[in-house]
This record gives structure tokens, sequence and C-alpha cells, in this order.
């Protein structure tokens, strides 16, 4: 092949891929997310990467993020894939899950996924177009209780906490606290207020003055937006503070309990793990109450690196039952991204085995092989090098990849198992039906 027909090999912006030595740990996070979820009950499911564009676009307007799919020799009259998108998030397939599945389940019915999920956006630091979400939700017949909503955060501390990440806060307020107060100031629409607010970490206070200006609001309702959107404490202050701006309605007091619930329900955790912030607003329509969003504390321009909420009935759209539920995402590829760029993540070996298991030559291939099965059999991961090169080769194979022992097989009758540690360069007599790590 001539060097002009060659495909010159590189990454798409916005799709990571990680080198072995930094799959590992990525895996090793999953597991213990997936540890953490199952400790509080969760069950896992996997919804299918493709679903009908319907089903996507069924609450709010998303139909800009989505990838849709398209065979590059299609028939034109086959069209069975001319209304298929690949999903955004986790929460609206899951939506669809539930409606469809909803005579197998038993409720309320706790779930978690881990997948990747797919956005057509522009790519930029925290921001990707195809990465690992992990998702817990709680969804319920006609009402879940309000005590899932102070479990959801508990549950990202615990998992955070696991994964030693640098200090952050879960951010927590209720939409109805929102959409209540802006009701009472006499706003038309509430929901346009609530997805101006939702850019106030990107635009700052001034931006989404000037958007609610733009959008009618007079200059006190403008200001008494800022202001609310300022407020954050405990759950009791904030009620206090709230209560001091002088706006009054029905609604504003319900979620302004249901966000006082929540924030004593966490009191036991450390302070400044959680934090009642009335600037949060979650921008996706589907949200309807409680609203979590987490933030590094030394970052806080870098993204959301958990968030989600409440929803009153998301499922509705698929099945005639009142279905609503609670969840939470962790953004797991924002997360390892960043902490990757800084220099946070302890990388360790290439390689996930314990022993690299020498091939003498392929006259002793058999009794490699079988010396390796009986270590596998005790648990042990180990490779069988692929061809009878120099010992020493071998060897150096092992080190480069950051596999700690090399075995030695009885080259001969007679002769003993032989382990080498090559952190040490210790070399002892081995039996395979006895030794261990150490």
């Amino acid at each position: 092949m001539n060097d002009q027909d060659m495909i010159r090999p590189s990454a798409i912006s916005g799709f990571p891929e990680w080198l072995p030595e930094v799959r590992i740990v990525e895996q090793k996070w999953i597991d213990a997310i997936r540890a953490g979820f199952e400790s509080y009950g969760f069950s896992s499911v996997e919804t299918p990467s493709v679903e009908s564009l319907d089903v996507l676009t069924a609450k709010g307007e998303t139909s800009q993020e989505v990838y849709t799919l398209r065979r590059l020799q299609q028939d034109p009259e086959d069209r069975s894939d001319a209304k298929l998108g690949l999903h955004f998030d986790l929460t609206v397939p899951f939506a669809r899950y539930v409606a469809q599945h909803f005579n197998e389940l038993t409720f309320p019915f706790k779930r978690y996924q881990i997948q990747r999920v797919w956005r057509g956006e522009r790519a930029q630091e925290g921001r990707f177009r195809e990465f690992t979400q992990c998702d817990i939700d709680v969804i319920n017949v006609d009402q879940v209780p309000l005590h899932f909503d102070a479990e959801m955060p508990r549950i990202m501390y615990d998992v955070m906490k696991e994964l030693h990440l640098p200090d952050w806060t879960i951010n927590i307020n209720n939409r109805k606290v929102l959409e209540g107060f802006y009701r009472g100031l006499g706003v038309a629409d509430p929901l346009a207020v609530i997805r101006a607010v939702d850019r106030i970490d990107k635009i700052g206070s001034s931006g989404v003055g000037e958007l609610l200006a733009e959008g009618g609001l007079s200059r006190g309702q403008v200001d008494a937006c800022l202001e609310l959107a300022s407020l954050r404490g405990t759950g009791a202050s904030v009620v206090k503070d709230v209560g001091a701006i002088g706006v009054r309605s029905d609604l504003l007091d319900e979620g302004l309990a249901e966000l006082a619930f929540v924030m004593e329900s966490l009191q036991g955790l450390p302070e400044d793990s959680v934090m009642a912030d009335l600037s949060i607003a979650r921008g996706l329509d589907y949200y309807t109450g409680t609203v979590y969003e987490g933030r590094f504390r030394d970052w806080p321009d870098f993204g959301s690196i958990c968030s989600g909420g409440r929803y009153e009935n998301l499922a509705g759209s698929f099945i005639r039952r009142k279905l609503p539920g609670v969840g939470v995402s962790i953004g797991l590829t924002r997360i390892f991204s960043k902490m990757l760029s800084e220099g946070l993540l302890p990388l360790g070996p290439a390689s996930v085995s314990h022993v690299l298991m020498v091939l003498p030559s392929d006259e002793l291939r058999a009794r490699a092989q079988e010396t390796a099965d009986r270590l596998r059999d005790r648990g042990l991961n180990v490779e069988l090098y692929h061809q009878p090169d120099k010992i020493s080769k071998q060897v150096r194979y092992a080190s480069r990849k950051g596999i700690p022992f090399v075995w030695f097989p009885p080259f001969g009758d007679g002769r003993d198992h032989e382990v080498k540690n090559l952190a040490t360069g210790e070399q002892t007599v081995a039996d395979p039906a006895l030794w261990r790590l150490h």
C-alpha cells in the first residue's frame, strides 16, 4: 500500500478512548459505583443504545442533541431506521422500559444503569459526544415517598467518597420552589425563567438578568429572581431567607417544605458535602420537584459531576398509569477525564495479569499450559507467553507490561517450578497448588 492510500489514524473529537493502564482504573471505578448502588438495593438493567425518536423526544425539546441513524447502503424503499436515534441520557429510555415491562416489575422499582450515551454537541473540557453515565432511579405507581429524595444524595456521597475524589458539594434545590416563586412574582412563563436561570453558571447573574429582561420581566421581577438564585445554606436557613424576599404562593410553600425535609434528612453527612442552593434549576423540562447538581469545589467553572431530580410522570407518555420517580446520574467520563488531566489518577500497570508463564520451548508448551491452568483455577490471572523466545526477552515483556511475577515451569524432568518477583528480583521454588501472591 502506498503512503498516499493510508488512512491517518486519529481520534474523533468528543469520543474518548484510553490506554490499557487507564482503562483498568476506569473499570475499577465502575466496579466501585456498581457496588455502591447495589448496597442500597438497586438492581441493574440495560436498555438498547437505540430508541425511537418518538421516545427520545417524548419529554421536552431534545432533538438537536440526538444522533439519528442511517445505513450507508440504505434501500430507498426501506424506512425502518428513519426514526431511530442513539439515546442522549438513560432516564427517558428507563421510563419507556418501565412502561413496557410494567406488569413484570415490583414497585417501587429501584434500578441502576451504567451505559454509554451520545449527544450531538460541541466537544470541550468536561463535555463529550460519547460518554458513560451511571444512573440510579426509583419509580413507583402514583407516588414516590419523599425519603427517596433524601436517599439519592446519600448514595452519591457514599459512591464519590469511595472514588476518593477532590472536595465536592452536592447542591440541592426544588423546582416547586422556583416555579412557585416565579408564579408568585406574576411571571407568565415560569419554565422559560427556569431555563434561563439554569445557565447562571455559564453566563453569570448579569447574563441571566439580561435574558430575563429580554423575556419581558420587569426590573423588580429580575432582581427578585436573581436574589432567589443567590441563596445558599441549610434547609432551615434557606426557608427563612426565601420568606424574607416577600413572595408568596402555595406551590412555593410546598417546595420549601420538601427542600427542608431533604436537607434535614442529610444532617449527618459532613459539612459542605450537601448544600441547599437556589440557583440550581436543571434545564430539562421533566423535572418537577427536588433537583441535584454536584460540583468540585476547587474547580467551580467545571461542569456538574452528578445531577438529577424528581419527575412526576415521565413514563406517562408511554402508559396510562401515573409513574413518578426520582433519580441521579454520575457523569463518569466527565469526572474521570478531569482526574486524568489533573494527574490525580493512581495509574498502575498496563496488564491485569498476576503472573507471566514462561514458555521454555514448543516441546514444553503443554506443561506450561497445564501449570497456567492450575494457577487460573486458584483465581490468579495468568498470561502464557506466546512463543519460545529467549528467557530474558520474556522477562522483559512482563516487566514492560507491569506483570509482577514470572513463573518458570520445570525445564526438564525432576526440575522444580520457580517464580521470580520482578519488584525484588528474588527467585524461589514454588508449588502451583500452594503458591500465593505476596
